[in-house]
This record gives structure tokens, C-alpha cells and sequence, in this order.
């Protein structure tokens, strides 16, 4: 890359970041909602409570452009969701392809109504190396354009295994969603974590991201921020 275009690209992240001041640097725009997580198992044992054990979970669904395009345009939609329990375990998708080389990848899309990707794996308490996904719910779609979306359901997979659905309740105020501070890395727990050098760096980029914007962080957790960069 020439010297003119990285200094150009350079002069637009920092022209970014200052403008992200009290909003997200990514995923700017976006819908929180309420939400229900129905969990009846992947049909095999996947080794995290989560996943094999079926049953009910209170959850917050967020559904968002990762650039902030306008109206349909295409983006890195991503969802986030936020399954409740004594320390809270956020599960972070984005758009992304679905073979085995492309499921690594994110992918712009012109929907919200697509399937989205962990990126990178997560490891079981089983030690089952797996990828989560989710697809909107054909039943009751999301939409093409986030003003329009009012609600919606999303299943969610293991690998290309379905293990349950989350469906989205009532849509949380502008500030509420402002305020959540999602950490797919501290927010995690031994059985279902995330693994490798990609997650590890986002433990801190998470960190500074929230500082910066003035939301409250997670709570420190360094022994999840340590099995993550020890792909444990």
C-alpha cells in the first residue's frame, strides 16, 4: 500500500475514533430489545451448560450496523446477545460467510434477515472446539433497514447445529442501549469462551472502547481475559 493511501487511512480511524467520543467506534447503530433464549440442545453433547441443558433464559438482543451505512445499504450487520445469569455471558455474531475457509470472514450485507458468525472459535468445557451462529427466523423477520425493525426471533446454531432460539421482546430505550457494555471475552464462562489471538486483543480494545465512550465496563475477570489468550 502506498504511502499516501495508509496515511490516508490513517487520518480516517483517528478522524473516527474522536467522532466516537460517547458512541460506539463500531456497531454505532443499533436496536436493544428484551428477549427470551429457548435452549433444547444441539442433539450431541457439546460440553457447556448453555448449550446442552435445555430450559428458559432471560435475555437483552442488540441488532446492528458495524460502519453505521444508511437505510439498506450494505454493512457488517453483527448481533449481540446478552444471556442473563449471576455474571451475564455475551455471545458477539457478525455477518460472515458459512463454508470452512469463509465462515472466517466478515461479510457486508444488504439484510438483516442473513446468518451471522462467532468469526473465531469457541472452546467447551469439553474441550470441543466450535463455531456459534445465528440466522434470523424465517417466521418472523428482521428487515433490511434498522427503522423499521420493531422485533423479530433468531436461531441459534453450534456449529451447524440448531440448539435454540432467542426472540425479542420489547425495544429498550435510546440510553439503555447506549449504556450496554457487551465483553465477549470477560463475559464468558470456563465451559464457553472464546479462543486466540483476535479475542485476546478485543479484551482490550473492549476495555478502552467503553472507557472512552463513558459507559460502565464489565467487571474485571483475568482469568477469562488469561484462558482466552491461552486458548484454553
Amino acid at each position: 500500500m502506498k504511502r499516501p493511501l495508509l496515511a490516508a487511512v490513517a487520518v480516517a480511524l483517528v478522524v473516527r475514533v474522536v467522532h466516537s467520543r460517547h458512541q460506539r467506534f463500531l456497531h454505532p447503530d443499533g436496536r436493544s430489545f428484551t428477549g427470551e433464549l429457548i435452549v433444547w440442545g444441539s442433539g450431541r453433547k457439546e460440553g457447556a451448560d448453555l448449550l446442552d441443558r435445555p430450559g428458559r433464559h432471560p435475555a437483552v438482543v442488540r441488532i446492528s450496523k458495524g460502519v453505521g451505512t444508511r437505510g439498506e445499504r450494505a454493512d457488517i450487520r453483527g448481533v449481540a446477545v446478552r444471556v442473563a445469569g449471576e455474571r451475564p455471558l455475551d455471545l458477539l455474531m457478525s455477518t460472515s460467510g458459512e463454508g470452512r475457509f469463509t465462515r472466517h470472514l466478515p461479510a457486508p450485507r444488504r439484510t438483516f434477515d442473513t446468518f451471522y458468525g462467532s468469526i473465531v472459535a469457541y472452546r467447551t468445557g469439553s474441550e470441543r472446539k466450535i463455531y456459534l451462529g445465528a440466522r434470523a427466523d424465517e417466521e418472523t423477520p428482521l428487515g433490511r433497514d434498522l427503522a423499521g425493525l420493531s422485533g423479530g426471533a433468531l436461531v441459534l446454531y453450534a456449529d451447524d447445529r440448531a440448539f435454540g432460539r432467542v426472540t425479542f421482546g420489547k425495544q429498550l430505550p435510546s440510553r439503555t442501549d447506549e449504556e450496554l457494555a457487551f465483553d465477549p471475552v470477560r463475559n464468558t464462562t470456563p465451559d464457553l469462551h472464546p479462543t486466540g489471538t483476535i479475542h485476546f486483543t478485543r479484551a482490550l480494545a473492549y476495555r478502552v472502547s467503553q472507557r472512552w465512550r463513558g459507559v460502565r465496563p464489565a467487571a474485571p475477570a483475568p482469568e477469562a481475559v488469561e484462558r482466552t489468550g491461552l486458548h484454553r
